[in-house]
């Protein structure tokens, strides 16, 4: 199954010659420096840290009970349909003349039919194969929701060669799951684990890569709660078991022979493993798979904003001195927020009590409340914290417009100091940027001609004299950075521009 991949554009440097000779002359300087030490009673160390750890375990037990649950899935998929007109047979040949010889070969080698009425060929499949596992005695089965796109058709493989029709019961493609189910009972099954891992631990990934149904790796936990710009939800455990095209699915297992991660992604420059894959954990899976069991889709709570972390820059720009939460940057129209009185510059630091160390982490809390939940929302207005509380709605694929940045660029007033040259924007809010200067401060944060500067330092502008004020201010409480709210076509921002040094 083709397996998504994140591409490295860095060169691997290879090892160098002389490894020998390198041992060598460190066993030489080891002996120099341990002589001197012993003729140096002044120089003490720390006793070193000693791990009493067993030695790496035989997984035969652990593969034996587990492999039965581990199941290929095949899908046919339909490919797009295609003219055909007897150019496909010569590909890279110049245009002929009607008249000329080899028309006559591509029409009789190319295809049966009068070469010059395009036809429709017949409907076209394409085969491929992921892996997944049982998650109970009656037939449910987990995969990715990569695995199975756009299938026709669904097959599931068991480890004996048998094999079963699947029915799809539901997809998720934020997490990147989907269960399905086939007909019979008294499957073997496996059980998804209750406890976080831990970096180091011992794991085995099971599955079908490059087709070749029933293979096992080990390896261990590499690290935990990555994100990988997957997208909102991203808290995936690295593992350093080879995993390739076609694991996709596939279950990563503890010693214990509990589910710990279902691998969904690799990391690789060349299409193989290099040691780095990325599984969805197990706690996400059993919330996920409940509810697509339940009716086939998975509903999530919403709150309605758009948010950015806060950044050190922002932090002393609002003169406050943590850098956790989630910067609103817009509450959406008629959304929660909105409605509660969320306002962009507020940051939100904890939902019910529970700390928000970032946008993700926000993100992930409020997906996990259902649709119409109430919730305390926790937040740090101008320095002072606030507590609302307000009805979720049902997450959906509303977004927030960026303003029109406009076409005009009348009477530029230049903030040199700053980088910036901006005026009146007759196509809304706030001012339009008509000039950065690239080298400038304002030109790293990535403000660029065009945008529209909503507000600075948490009150809104719209003229360049309430712009320059607003700097001024923020200049006289001592801010080493002013806070400007940025529309663009990318969305809304907020950006701490620093003031020049000196």
């Amino acid at each position: 199954m083709k397996e998504r991949i994140i591409e490295s554009r860095s060169n691997v440097q290879r090892f160098k010659n002389g490894l020998l000779a390198s041992a060598l002359t460190l066993g030489v300087v080891g002996f120099a420096a341990s002589s001197a030490i012993v003729a140096d009673n002044s120089i003490a160390f720390a006793d070193p840290v000693r791990v009493d750890a067993p030695a790496p375990a035989d997984f035969t037990e652990v593969v034996e009970k587990v492999s039965p649950a581990v199941v290929s899935v095949q899908v046919k998929t339909e490919a797009a349909p295609a003219d055909f007109d007897g150019r496909s047979f010569r590909r890279g040949m110049p245009d002929l003349p009607d008249n000329h010889p080899f028309n006559e070969f591509f029409k009789r080698f190319g295809e049966p039919r009068d070469f010059d009425r395009p036809h429709r060929r017949g409907r076209r499949f394409r085969t491929s194969q992921g892996s997944g596992f049982f998650i109970s005695d009656d037939g449910y089965v987990v995969t990715n929701n990569h695995v199975i796109d756009r299938g026709k058709e669904l097959v599931v493989i068991m480890e004996d060669g048998t094999e079963l029709d699947a029915k799809l019961i539901g997809t998720d493609k934020r997490t990147d799951l989907a269960l399905l189910k086939v007909e019979g009972e008294d499957f073997t099954y496996v059980a998804l684990a209750d406890e976080k891992p831990s970096v180091g631990q011992w794991v085995v990934a099971v599955g079908n890569p490059f087709g070749l149904g029933g293979t096992v790796t080990a390896g261990i936990v590499s690290s935990l709660g990555r994100d990988i710009g997957a997208g909102p939800y991203d808290d995936f455990i690295q593992i350093d078991a080879p995993v390739n095209r076609g694991n996709s699915g596939g279950p990563t297992f503890n010693t214990k022979g509990e589910v710990i991660g279902v691998n969904s992604m690799i990391f690789s420059p060349s299409g193989g493993n290099v040691g780095i894959a990325f599984a969805i954990p197990a706690s996400t899976v059993k919330d996920v798979v409940a509810e697509l069991k339940d009716d086939g889709s998975v509903t999530r709570g919403w709150l309605g904003v758009q948010i950015q972390p806060v950044t050190r820059d922002i932090a002393d720009s609002l003169g406050i001195d943590r850098i956790d939460g989630a910067l609103v940057t817009e509450p959406q129209d008629d959304g929660p927020a909105e409605k509660a009185g969320i306002e962009a510059g507020d940051i939100i630091t904890a939902v019910d009590g529970r700390a928000i160390k970032g946008p993700r982490e926000l993100a992930r809390i409020i997906a996990g409340y259902n649709p119409g939940a109430r919730v305390d929302v926790t937040l740090l207005r101008e320095g002072e914290e606030t507590v609302l509380s307000l009805e979720l709605g049902k997450l959906g694929s509303r977004e927030a417009n960026a303003a029109d940045p406009g076409e005009d660029k009348p009477e530029p007033a230049s903030l040199a100091a700053l980088g910036l040259e901006i005026g009146p924007n007759d196509g809304g809010d706030g001012v339009l940027v008509t000039g950065v200067d690239t080298d400038s401060e304002a030109g790293e944060k990535g403000i660029r001609a065009g945008d529209v500067i909503v507000s600075v330092g948490g009150e809104s502008v719209d003229s360049v004299r309430s712009v320059e004020s607003r700097i001024a201010t923020a200049r006289k409480d001592g801010r080493k950075a002013v806070l400007m709210q940025v529309q663009s076509e990318r969305g809304t921002r907020f950006v701490a521009v620093p003031f020049p040094k000196g």
